[in-house]
């Protein structure tokens, strides 16, 4: 029981925070913006706790099914949770642009912050990191199209087409990403996999242990980490729900910059993915990076825009999908690059560093509120 309790730490810690928030929520808003402020970072911080350890179980589980499966299960959590603080924080304070401004903050955060400070560290520790270029060539192909199609596209259609125009794009993503998984886990998987050197050593004590019987991982040995990433996603969920409402408190009348909001839950999503793409670079493995890193942009946009569009069609709200033209440079700026970068099949600290500078000019452009 101890040995649970030290292990699950960074849940229980969250779920304190929940029980110490839910029935005070009321007092804090009514307290002032500095108290509504002062508990709201108490909160994401909260959220992070939960999230890293989301992002340990899902580790967990990606090990026990393997690539592509492992990283599948990463991006799909994180988005998960991304898509239920958006739908909290659209719930509490509506608005048009929150949807748009944070997937495509995810895009920046997962394509230039995250594959671009992991290519950079892996680099200098490593030199050039090896991967699977298909993988690469296919995720950027993908993302190019999801995104061409559900936040470019909109800019062109008339304001009495949206509702015909969100129903398209539901039932294209939809079919998009099915068809996508299919492919992954089935004829395609190679494409996301990547066969990396062994120490003789090392490759002798691999085949003895394939070679032995109880190698086999235990008959339900997936739930504990099924039920770890199930328990963080739902306290992640209750938690947004009362930052939301600190949040909006605490940010009346500072002049923040509107992006900082979305900014904030595409941190909050995408912190398993930082750590373990880190880990994963610094371990001189650059295919779960480039995995993680494209594959989580892939399913951002995706998944959430059909999951957005059909809120809108529900309540008869139009969303705001289509990128303002700052927002369209820099992410076709960095699609470009990120193609370039990859064509040969290897990173290198070269390449992490345009990557690292594309997402600093994200965060100035967000700054001055372009």
């Amino acid at each position: 029981m101890l040995t649970f309790l030290r292990r699950e730490a960074s849940l229980l810690a969250a779920a304190a925070a929940l029980c110490a928030a839910w029935p005070l929520e009321h007092a804090i808003v009514a307290a002032g913006q500095g108290v509504s402020l002062a508990a709201s970072i108490a909160l994401i911080v909260a959220i992070l706790f939960a999230s890293v350890r989301v992002a340990h179980h899902a580790e967990t589980l990606a090990e026990r099914l393997g690539e592509p499966y492992g990283t599948m299960v990463l991006t799909l959590s994180a988005v998960l949770v991304e898509v239920v603080i958006l739908a909290i924080i659209m719930n509490e304070s509506p608005s048009p642009t929150l949807a748009r401004d944070t997937i495509y903050a995810a895009v920046m955060l997962d394509i230039n912050a995250l594959l671009g400070l992991s290519a950079l560290l892996g680099g200098l520790r490593h030199g050039e990191q090896p991967y699977n270029v298909d993988s690469g060539n296919t995720y950027i192909v993908m993302i190019l199209t999801g995104l061409g199609v559900a936040m470019v596209l909109p800019a062109f259609v008339p304001a009495a087409h949206w509702q015909a125009y969100s129903l398209f794009t539901i039932i294209v993503m939809v079919l998009l990403y099915g068809l996508f998984l299919r492919l992954q886990t089935g004829r395609h998987s190679y494409f996301f996999s990547y066969s990396y050197a062994q120490k003789p050593q090392a490759a002798a004590t691999l085949a003895a242990h394939a070679a032995t019987p109880d190698d086999a991982h235990p008959k339900g040995s997936l739930a504990p980490p099924l039920a770890g990433i199930a328990a963080g996603i739902v306290l992640i969920g209750l938690l947004s729900e009362v930052m939301a409402r600190t949040l909006d408190t605490g940010l009346a009348g500072t002049g923040a910059p509107p992006i900082l909001a979305p900014l904030v839950v595409a941190t909050i999503s995408a912190s398993p993915e930082i750590l373990t793409a880190l880990r994963a670079a610094l371990g001189n493995r650059m295919q779960p990076v480039v995995n993680i890193a494209l594959g989580a942009s892939l399913s951002t946009v995706v998944l959430t825009v059909p999951v957005i569009e059909a809120l809108a069609l529900l309540t008869h709200h139009p969303i705001a999908m289509a990128l303002t033209l700052p927002q369209m440079v820099m992410t076709l700026l960095t699609l470009l690059v990120a193609t370039i970068n990859i064509h040969d099949g290897e990173t290198n600290a070269i390449e992490g560093l345009t990557h690292f500078v594309l997402f600093a000019a994200f965060l100035m452009l967000s700054a001055i509120g372009v």
